[in-house]
Order: C-alpha cells, then sequence, then structure tokens
C-alpha cells in the first residue's frame, strides 16, 4: 500500500536534548493505521523495527490486550501517557528499479500548529504503546461508529532519529517502568463519588483497620508500605482483593454500569454462592459484610490468641487461606446467603480446627499459593467442609 492520502493533526514542537520532536494528538485508529505493520511483526513475536536492531524479541500479551480491551468501553477510560511513535520523513518507493521515488511521509507547519502525515500501513515505527494500541482495536474495533466513543491518543513523535537515537527512547521508557502500588490504588477508589467493588472494599479494609473492635486494629498497611513492620502485617491491597472477589467476576463493568447511573441486577442460584457479598453490595449493606467478616477474623483470633499478632496467620500466608475458607463457612452457616453469621457461630466452626498456634511458621507453611493452599486444605478437612468454587 502507498497511499498519497495524509491525516491533519494539531501538534506542537518540543526541544529536548536529544533534538526536535513533536506532541500531536491522533485518533486511535488513524495510529492503527500508520502503524499497522509495525503491529504484525510485534504479534508474529519477530519484534518492532528498534527491538530487532537490539537483537530482543517480545511478543503482544493476549491477556493483556484483552484486559485493556475491556477497560477501553469504560464510560471514564484514558490514557493520559504518550504513545511514542518513529517516522521517517520520506519512504523509497520501487527500490530495486532504476528509478526510485520519494514519498514524503510526514510534514509540519510550525506556524499553524499543523501535522501531515501520510496515511499507510508502514509509515510509523512503535517505540512505546503497543498494548495501549491494540486494546482499543480489541474494544472499539467491533463497534459501529455510532456506538465508538471518541479516543484520541496523546503521542510524542519523533522524525529522522537514527537506530541508536530510537533505540536509546525505547530504553529509557522500558528499563525501569515502576508498577503503582496496588494498595495506593484502593485508597484512591474512596474519593470516587459512585459506588463501586473497589470502594466497597476499600472502605471495608479501612474499618478493619481502624474500628477498636477489628482483630486487624492497626495492623493493614493502608498504602502497601510499612511505616511500622512489626504492627502492620497484612496489605491493604491484599484483603480489598479477597473482598472483591466475592463480590463480583467484573469489578470495572460493575464500577463503568454504576458510573452511568444503572443498576446491577440482582443473582441468584449457583452465581449467588460463588459471589455471596454481591446481593449485599447491590443492596448498599456493605455494613453487613464488614460484620461478617470481622465476627469471622474475629473467632480466628480467639482461635489463635497467641499467634495473631507474631506469626504468618495474619500476613499473607494465613489471610489468603483464611479468607479463602471463608466462602465455605459462610456457606455452611447462613440460613440464607446474606444474613450475618454472629462470632459465635464462627466460633463453633472454628472449635473444630486443630492445629496448634506453634505450626503457623514459614517452615511449616511456605511463604506463596502452596502455603495458603495447605492451609485452607487443612481447613476443610478439620471442619468436613466441602471446597466450594
Amino acid at each position: 500500500m502507498n497511499s498519497k492520502e495524509y491525516i491533519s493533526v494539531r501538534a506542537i514542537e518540543v526541544q529536548q536534548p536529544i533534538g526536535i520532536f513533536y506532541i500531536a494528538s491522533i485518533d486511535w485508529n488513524d495510529i492503527n493505521m500508520i502503524a499497522r505493520s509495525d503491529i504484525r511483526r510485534i504479534e508474529k513475536g519477530e519484534g518492532s523495527n528498534v527491538e530487532s536492531y537490539l537483537g530482543i524479541q517480545r511478543r503482544l500479551s493476549n491477556s493483556r490486550v484483552k484486559e485493556i480491551g475491556q477497560y477501553v468501553r469504560n464510560i471514564d477510560a484514558t490514557f493520559p501517557t504518550a504513545i511514542i511513535l518513529h517516522i521517517n520523513s520520506y519512504t523509497v518507493l520501487n527500490a530495486g528499479e532504476e528509478e526510485q521515488n520519494e514519498i514524503q511521509n510526514i510534514s509540519f507547519d510550525k506556524a499553524k500548529s499543523l501535522m501531515n502525515i501520510r496515511l499507510d500501513y508502514d509509515v510509523a515505527s512503535i517505540l512505546d504503546g503497543q498494548h495501549r494500541i491494540e486494546g482499543l482495536k480489541e474494544g472499539l474495533g467491533n463497534l459501529s461508529l455510532s456506538e465508538r466513543p471518541t479516543f484520541q491518543l496523546n503521542c510524542a513523535i519523533f522524525v529522522d532519529l537514527d537506530m541508536d537515537d530510537q533505540s536509546m527512547v525505547f530504553a529509557t521508557v522500558n528499563k525501569a517502568q515502576t508498577k503503582v502500588n496496588k494498595s495506593l490504588v484502593y485508597d484512591l477508589f474512596a474519593f470516587a463519588k459512585t459506588r463501586s467493588p473497589q470502594r466497597t472494599a476499600h472502605n471495608i479494609v479501612r474499618l478493619l483497620n481502624e474500628n477498636s473492635n477489628s482483630p486487624f486494629r492497626n495492623m493493614i498497611k493502608i498504602l502497601g508500605v510499612a511505616d511500622d513492620p512489626e504492627r502492620e502485617r497484612i496489605t491493604q491491597a491484599t484483603i480489598a482483593e479477597a473482598i472483591i472477589r466475592y463480590i463480583s467476576s467484573e469489578p470495572m463493568k460493575d464500577r463503568d454500569i454504576l458510573k452511568r447511573g444503572k443498576k446491577l441486577p440482582k443473582i441468584k442460584g449457583d452465581d449467588e454462592a460463588k459471589y455471596f457479598f454481591r446481593n449485599l453490595f447491590i443492596d448498599e449493606k456493605d455494613a453487613d459484610i464488614f460484620k461478617i467478616i470481622n465476627n469471622y477474623f474475629n473467632a480466628a483470633k480467639d482461635k489463635w490468641p497467641g499467634q495473631w499478632n507474631s506469626s504468618l496467620l495474619t500476613k499473607s500466608t494465613g489471610v489468603v487461606a483464611l479468607m479463602r475458607f471463608l466462602k465455605p463457612a459462610y456457606l455452611n452457616l447462613a440460613d440464607e446467603i446474606g444474613k450475618v453469621v454472629s462470632k459465635e457461630e464462627f466460633t463453633e466452626l472454628f472449635d473444630q480446627v486443630n492445629i496448634p498456634g506453634s505450626q503457623f511458621t514459614k517452615e511449616n507453611y511456605l511463604p506463596g499459593s502452596s502455603g495458603q493452599s495447605q492451609l485452607y486444605k487443612q481447613l476443610l478437612e478439620q471442619t468436613g467442609l466441602e471446597h466450594i468454587k
């Protein structure tokens, strides 16, 4: 494809030590068009031009593309950080023949702040942002034009960089990207104006950390970084994610529905057992969810009082295992789903467990999923309950 069609976009010139580049607002589908060949190379695992030059290979992550595809359908979806593109000023046509022609790929009118980019599959190389572009295609590509929201992307465009400079830019944006702390993400949901599974989980975890009757009082690392490692034993994110799993299979979708002012339908049957906090959440009975969790963990604390503040019981191994055991425990004790099970009822169940407190060591329960599964299975075996998916 050697198109002579151009798209026109607003752009500004930026000067930095590397030289001049441009910031432009471009519709995602136009980026998909001008960088299609580069994306196909990445899909095949061949790598982009820069990756091939560096001798590395990276495939697109299908799971990440799918996750982004779901996200971009949300009413408040946003990608404020830049997609980084490289474009050569000219492409040589008919290479290998006696006559060769050049076609201009990009031009910039500084006075008008207007950039023209040739609309062709191989005009641009992607230095950063291929998952966002493919995620937009996954999420919005099959929608009709009337359903498709406007989704322009902030793009940083470099022109005529040699491969060494392209590689330097690539390395700069990829070598040390810091992941956002999950507990900070949950903490930010407190500022939301509408309900969501995330906000409910955040509020419950905050209450568990602050309520005078909570077994976790002052023990939760609210922002995921321990100011007092001896006192703060479990992260906010660990507990919040465990709570959300009993509310929703698609919490971001639920959040989006509620933010649009719509209602979530009640669930029944197997789904109600699988997500036994969901109908309480839909009925805005967050206080009842807190009471159930608080009663349950207070019963566990009474079962092993000497180990509550000093063993893996209140670290991720113990808490995750206990949160898994909460489902069969609650469903066995509740006359109907949604009922608040008392501490005394949970205590009677824990009375059947014969695990000495001295056993809660990392030597007996290895850190991670294996130790969590081991403790969970022991709790099931000693209470005679069955695993519930």
